[in-house]
C-alpha cells in the first residue's frame, strides 16, 4: 500500500487522539467512586434489610401487646364482677362463697402472670423500637454517603466524557483527510494489536513494540520509497517514518 508521507504522519496523530481516547474510557471505568458505590449500596442493602427485619419485629410485639393487655383486661373485668358479687351478698350458700373466693384468688394470680408477660413484651417492643430507630439514622448516613459518592462519580464522568467528546471531534478533523484505505488498515491493526495501529520509528526502534530494526530492516525502510506504507517486522503495526526515524 502506498500514500502520502503527510497521510502516514496523521496516522500518528491519529493514534494519539485513539490513545487519548483509551485513557478517558479506563479513567471513566476505574473511577475510584464506582467501587465506593457498590460497598454503600451492599452496606445500604443490608441496613435496609434489617430495618425491615427490626420493623416487622416491632410490629408483631405491638400486636402481641395488645393482644396481652386485651387478656389482662378480660381477667381483671371477671375479677371485678366475681368481687362484687361477693361484695353484695348474693351469693349465701358457704359451698359457693369458697368457690367464688377461689375463682377470685386464682384471677388474680392469673391477672399478675398476664401483666408481667405484658411487662415482658413492652421490654421486647421497647427494644425492637430503639433498634428501627438506630437502623433508620444508619440508613440515612449511608444513604447521604451513596448520595454524595454519585454527586461526585457523575461530576467527574461528566467531566471525562466532555474531554472525549473534544478528543472525538478532533479524530473526525484529521481522519477525513486521510485516505480511506489507509484508515481502513490502521483501524484493523488497532483493534488486533490492543489499540495501537500505527507507531512512531523513532532513532530506528518501533515505538509500538519497542524494539529496535535490525541492519537489514533498516537498509530496507531505507530503500523504501517515501510513499511506501512500512510494516514492523515484529508487531506489525504501521511503521512511521519522521525526521527522527534516525535513517
Amino acid at each position: 500500500m502506498n500514500a502520502a508521507p503527510a497521510d502516514q504522519i496523521r496516522l500518528l496523530d491519529v493514534q494519539a487522539l485513539d490513545t487519548r481516547l483509551a485513557q478517558l474510557a479506563h479513567k471513566r471505568a476505574s473511577l475510584p467512586e464506582h467501587a465506593e458505590i457498590e460497598q454503600l449500596s451492599s452496606d445500604l442493602a443490608q441496613l435496609r434489610d434489617l430495618l425491615v427485619a427490626s420493623t416487622t419485629e416491632e410490629s408483631d410485639t405491638s400486636r402481641e401487646q395488645t393482644k396481652a393487655e386485651q387478656d389482662v383486661d378480660q381477667v381483671r373485668q371477671r375479677a371485678v364482677r366475681d368481687q362484687q358479687r361477693l361484695d353484695s351478698g348474693a351469693v349465701s350458700s358457704p359451698k359457693d362463697l369458697e368457690s367464688l373466693q377461689r375463682e377470685i384468688a386464682s384471677l388474680a394470680k392469673r391477672q399478675a402472670d398476664l401483666e408481667d408477660i405484658v411487662l415482658e413484651i413492652m421490654e421486647r417492643r421497647e427494644s425492637a423500637q430503639e433498634r428501627v430507630a438506630e437502623l433508620t439514622e444508619r440508613v440515612s448516613a449511608v444513604q447521604a454517603k451513596v448520595d454524595d459518592a454519585t454527586a461526585r462519580r457523575d461530576a467527574a464522568t461528566a467531566e471525562l466524557d466532555a474531554e472525549a467528546a473534544t478528543v472525538a471531534k478532533d479524530r473526525q478533523v484529521v481522519v477525513e483527510v486521510i485516505p480511506a484505505d489507509l484508515l481502513k488498515l490502521y483501524d484493523k491493526l488497532r483493534a488486533q494489536q490492543g489499540g495501537v495501529g500505527a507507531a512512531r520509528l523513532y532513532q530506528r526502534r518501533c515505538e509500538g513494540c519497542r524494539l529496535e530494526l535490525n541492519m537489514a530492516e533498516v537498509n530496507d525502510v531505507k530503500s523504501a520509497s517515501p510513499e511506501t506504507v512500512l510494516r514492523c517486522e515484529n508487531c506489525h503495526r504501521i511503521l512511521v517514518r519522521t525526521s527522527e526515524s534516525g535513517l
